[in-house]
């Protein structure tokens, strides 16, 4: 009997099995991975991995985002059912007739010639939003826009300052940007551009993204209108002043360089592609201008763009300078579009003696503050404002972002903005224009992300607070209830250098060596080099890193992706502080971060504003009756006066800084980062000093011993 099947017979098989697969067939010798079931509907997602970008999505938005789904779905089947309707292809090639035969619907191809904006033939269908569908949008998402200066309303109002202040504050509503990929028809931005931007996946925007984009990239005309009943103003400028305020990780960075970057590359057109320094971003730390180094790089790809860090020493770009006998000097300056830089160097920079007589970056026309109440506090504010008023371009227009900003850091930056103008239009004798300025509020002002988990956990001492970070290190069954689990890599935050050193010293060999040991295990803080602080971000991003401790030099706009959760060790100076520091876990709208306050005895005077924060936070989050932080414990927690709290912001809590060990050893005492007994080491004292008594009796005893041998004992 022959039991080799003839090809008819091997033809007749495979149509009738279900189970035979050419991809089985041809691959019995190799290992195949296997499909990952998706995530369950309702699961809670780790921080790692992103549901939606969006905090505060709209339903409508969600329904087709489904729809999207379902969509590709049915696609996908009938592509399957077609290719096994036309037997086994082996080689491809029916897997090509098949697409030959329906090919996939391409975009339109936009000229920057021939563009424009009332063309019905590249219109999109979400640019035929009314405006009460726009209004709906905005509020759905929580976003709102108020037009701060409009200069329709007559200055000689009798009313009441702060009434006619109010008046003047109108509300905006431009038509919100839900897709990235409309970017282009709405508002021409380069196509080179648009393809770096769909290159790194962006589809939808988040809710800063979706306001900030059209006010930045559309002519402030398009939104701003005069009130009801009062004449329309037309604006000769073409861009805004902005004051944007959005929660961490909402995507506030690539809101402010999606319109540089447009602006720069209209600009290098306009000139012949002549190159100048046309913007100057600050931040606050070396890592957070790193970090938007690289993202203006990604952005900027093939574009001609080139973005740049100040270092030290750099010669920045300047005019054209001329020596004694006439000639033009040979200018050496480093020709780059936008620089980005801390105030200390950027300020340094520009009042070095070089660099004085000369009018430097001369071209800039956008200045933007990243994190701007930092940068206008009086730790940054002097070198902050040098820079603004140094730049001297007439048309230069600002704009400030951060995720917590007081009434006081708006009245500074409208007085500066406004003082500006008028101190440029006196030097050059022409009169002061009103350039619109608007503020951007998405959610609740100076709130915490809502998608993440807030506990705060009483450990009373400071040894409890040790032993709190340990369980939370190390869970086990019987402390899963005092905490959340808390998943590697994860931030740990402490008031001053020497509590971050001497706490990593302390949980330096807690991961056993089958897990990496003391490698998993790092400390961050400005006292280390710059090579020192690059090595350890870069293995905190790979993952080589598990529990990265630091201060907060990390606290401010650095994003860090996968971090599941942040530990406040030391609790935060400022409600502000901790909206910052927790912001590390649950970016762009991912799910599953937890934050935890380790607070003890010495904390409770000053733990309202972190508990407030938390509570609102747990409230938008939609936290049942009897669940998060009850009403009692705000009550019952004190209120710091105003001196109070400039105090522990400046000074945090004394027990645990310098000054205040010199002065109370026993607080020295109960702020040491330890969980040794006092007996053991009581123990450890005696044992020392025993040994150091020793040492110096022997020392001692060997002056003695020479002086008996020897002729001459010195002078009395």
């Amino acid at each position: 009997m022959d039991l080799v099947p003839s090809d008819a017979e091997t033809r007749i098989l495979y149509n009738n099995s279900a189970d035979m697969d050419p991809l089985k067939l041809l691959s019995r010798s190799t290992k195949l991975q296997k499909k990952q079931a998706a995530p369950a509907k309702n699961a809670q997602l780790p921080s790692g991995q992103q549901a939606r970008p969006q905090l505060f999505a709209s339903e409508r938005n969600a329904a087709d985002e489904t729809a999207s789904r379902k969509r590709k779905r049915g696609q996908t089947a009938k592509s399957h059912s077609a290719i096994e309707s036309a037997g086994p292809d082996f080689f491809g090639g029916g897997a090509a007739r098949a697409t030959e035969s329906s090919p996939p619907p391409q975009e339109p191809q936009l000229d920057d010639t021939n563009l424009s904006l009332e063309d019905d033939s590249v219109k999109m269908d979400e640019d035929k939003e009314t405006e009460e569908q726009a209004r709906k949008i905005l509020k759905q998402h929580k976003l709102k826009m108020t037009w701060l200066n409009p200069s329709t309303i007559s200055k000689k109002s009798k009313k009441k300052a702060k009434e006619v202040k109010k008046e003047q504050n109108q509300h905006v509503y431009p038509r919100p940007l839900e897709r990235f990929h409309t970017l282009r028809s709405r508002f021409a931005i380069p196509q080179r551009l648009q393809e770096n931007v769909s290159d790194q996946g962006y589809d939808l925007a988040t809710e800063v993204q979706m306001a900030a984009l059209p006010l930045l990239l559309d002519n402030p005309n398009s939104f701003l209108h005069a009130p009801d009943g009062q004449e329309s103003v037309k604006h000769e400028s073409s861009y805004i002043d902005l004051l944007a305020v959005a929660p961490t990780g909402s995507g506030k960075t690539l809101a402010f360089l999606i319109p540089l970057f447009s602006k720069i590359m209209r600009l290098r057109k306009e000139q012949n592609g002549s190159r100048h320094t046309t913007a100057v971003i600050l931040a606050p730390t070396k890592e957070l201008v790193g970090q938007i180094v690289n993202e203006g790089k990604k952005l900027g790809l093939n574009t001609g763009t080139k973005i740049s860090q100040v270092r030290k020493g750099m010669n920045l770009d300047h005019s054209s300078a001329t020596t004694d006998d006439g000639s033009a000097e040979e200018d050496s300056s480093v020709k780059v579009d936008v620089l980005v830089s801390t105030p200390g160097v950027l300020h340094s920079t520009l009042e070095d003696k070089e660099n004085q007589d000369r009018a430097v970056l001369p071209a800039v026309e956008s200045l933007v503050l990243d994190e701007a109440d930092v940068l206008l506090d009086p730790l940054f504010r002097e070198q902050t404002l040098a820079i603004w008023n140094r730049l001297a371009h007439p048309d230069l227009r600002v704009s400030l972002w951060s995720a917590t900003m007081g009434s006081n850091i708006e009245d500074l930056a409208r007085s500066t903005i406004t003082a500006r103008q008028k101190r440029l239009a006196e030097e050059k004798d022409v009169k002061s224009s009103d350039v619109p300025l608007v503020r951007l509020v998405v959610g609740l002002k100076d709130s915490a992300v809502p998608n993440i988990e807030h506990k705060l956990i009483y450990a009373a001492t400071e040894q409890g607070k040790l032993m709190g970070l340990r369980q939370l290190l190390h869970p086990t069954t019987s402390s899963a209830e005092s905490g959340p689990p808390l998943r590697p890599p994860f931030l740990v935050f402490t008031q001053t250098i020497e509590r971050a050193v001497a706490l990593h010293s302390e949980l330096l060999y807690d991961i056993p060596a089958e897990a990496g040991g003391i490698s998993r295990i790092a400390v961050l803080h400005s006292d280390l080099s710059d090579t020192a602080r690059d090595s350890v971000m870069t293995r905190f991003r790979k993952g080589e890193v598990w529990v990265l401790i630091t201060t907060d030099l990390l606290s401010r706009g650095v994003d860090f992706r996968g971090v599941n959760g942040v530990v406040n060790y030391d609790i935060p100076t400022s409600s502000a502080a901790y909206v910052h520091r927790v912001g590390r876990t649950g970016r762009a709208g991912r799910q599953g971060g937890v934050a935890v306050t380790l607070y003890s005895k010495e904390d409770i005077p000053y733990m309202k504003h972190v508990a407030t924060v938390v509570s609102m936070a747990q409230k938008q989050q939609g936290a049942a009756a009897g669940e998060g932080v009850q009403q009692w414990l705000l009550d019952a927690l004190p209120s710091l006066s105003k001196n109070d709290k400039q105090k522990f912001k400046k000074r945090g809590v004394e027990v645990r800084t310098a000054r205040g060990m010199a002065s109370d050893p026993k607080g020295a005492k109960k702020a040491r980062i330890s969980t040794k007994a006092g007996y053991v080491r009581r123990e450890e004292n005696k044992r020392k000093g025993a040994i150091a008594g020793s040492k110096q009796r022997a020392k001692l005893q060997s002056k003695e011993d020479d002086g008996d041998g020897s002729d001459f004992g010195g002078f009395d």
